[in-house]
């Protein structure tokens, strides 16, 4: 087969490069540009039907906490109305630690805003957004996996698994870090591991929990639990590395009691609990997010502890800065891939990427050291940061994705 020239080349279809794909249907139409989207799984968008009729939400759903913020995006790219259908909206966020009175709560009345973010299955925004790509004049190597990656004077060369060779401009990595690329690159990563691991499942819970999110704090380890529709709620359960087996090796009667013996009986009793599945949990950091010719996006850029439910909603503000910065440099003639634009790309993103890992990272070590004077110190913290408005909603403001 012959080779391909494209002007970007996105690897990786899942929800970063996904809605870079959606982000840039209009430089696609303005500029002409030429997309390609290399995915390793085939996508529903390729067949031709409507991949949102035949949405079955399961009870084993995974699903992510979505800012304000990142609402705010989807609006911009069209797909909101659609994502809403399977939303649920988080209207307070109480954060507590475990055998202290100390709380604090931030409430979506407080910040005047009909919802602080919120929580929707993963399967669901891919689904809706892989319908709006299928909508768009892309290039599609699905499925399909890059073999190999060489620089070029003027982006990189991809050789690909289905024979196809494409020459890009620019290349995005969005594949999560699992494929090795930013590694042939001779990009290294920065790994702290936690010594953790998640247990994510989902429950039905007694009480409705009137769009309560959850973050406990306990010497093992956070707790999260986020609002779903109906009377479920996403657990992240993190045990300290070597303990999640014995919880995962629970009967669902034995692990409920448990659960509730951890966490309490603000939602009611705990009523049934879906599959479970564990995740060993680091802190990876890329030490290189642009080159010419280059980007990295998402967990190929940063993966962070899951209970700050900031993960998603950094990676979403990268792919929003992508694309500003592409519309920018091409309307003074610049090619995407270009020196000046990645370098442009990176200063946007170093700030408040740094700031985000720094606030996700602080946290879940401040909490997991175990010294009683401290704990009644984080106690007191709780309980000022609960009465000092101003600065309550100051990190509202941050978490909500409203203020870097």
């Amino acid at each position: 087969m012959g080779v391909t020239t494209v002007d970007i080349a996105i690897v990786g279809g899942g929800l970063v490069g996904a809605s870079l794909g959606c982000a840039l249907a209009p430089l696609i139409e303005r500029h002409g540009l030429r997309v390609a989207v290399i995915e390793a799984a085939p996508l529903a968008a390729q067949s031709g039907s409507d991949p949102l009729a035949d949405y079955q939400p399961s009870f084993d759903v995974r699903a992510s906490a979505i800012s304000l913020g990142s609402r705010w995006h989807f609006e911009a790219l069209g797909a909101w109305a659609e994502l809403v259908r399977e939303a649920t909206a988080i209207e307070t966020i109480h954060v507590s630690e475990r055998g202290r009175l100390g709380a604090t709560r931030l409430t979506a009345q407080e910040m005047g805003v009909e919802a602080l973010g919120y929580v929707m299955p993963n399967a669901w925004m891919g689904r809706v957004l892989h319908a709006r790509l299928g909508e768009q004049a892309l290039d599609w190597q699905c499925p399909a996996r890059v073999e190999s990656i060489a620089p070029q004077p003027e982006g990189h060369r991809l050789a690909l698994s289905n024979g196809e060779t494409l020459e890009a401009g620019l290349t995005v990595l969005a594949d999560g870090g699992r494929s090795g690329l930013k590694e042939r690159l001779g990009i290294a990563s920065r790994t702290t591991p936690y010594e953790q691991s998640a247990l994510i499942a989902t429950l039905e819970v007694g009480r409705p929990h009137r769009g309560v999110a959850f973050e406990r704090f306990a010497p093992d380890g956070p707790l999260a639990l986020l609002p779903l529709q109906g009377n479920r709620m996403e657990l992240i359960w993190t045990h300290e590395k070597g303990r999640e087996q014995a919880t995962l090796a629970l009967d669902d009667a034995a692990f409920l009691a448990r659960l509730q013996a951890a966490f309490g009986e603000r939602v009611g009793r705990f009523r049934r609990v879906g599959a479970r599945h564990v995740y060993p949990l680091s802190l990876v950091t890329a030490r290189e997010t642009a080159r010419p010719g280059l980007a990295v996006l998402g967990n190929a850029a940063h993966s962070l502890h899951p209970v700050a439910g900031q993960g998603f909603n950094l990676a979403l503000r990268g792919v929003m800065d992508l694309v500003t910065t592409l519309e920018s440099g091409l309307a003074e003639g610049h090619k995407p891939g270009d020196m000046a634009l990645m370098q442009t790309f990176e200063a946007r993103r170093e700030r408040d990427r740094h700031n985000v890992i720094r606030f996700s990272d602080g946290l879940i070590r401040l909490f997991g050291l175990d010294h009683p004077l401290l704990s009644h110190a984080r106690a007191a913290g709780l309980v000022g940061l609960n009465l000092a408005g101003p600065l309550r909603r100051t990190l509202a403001r941050r978490a909500m994705g409203i203020e870097r």
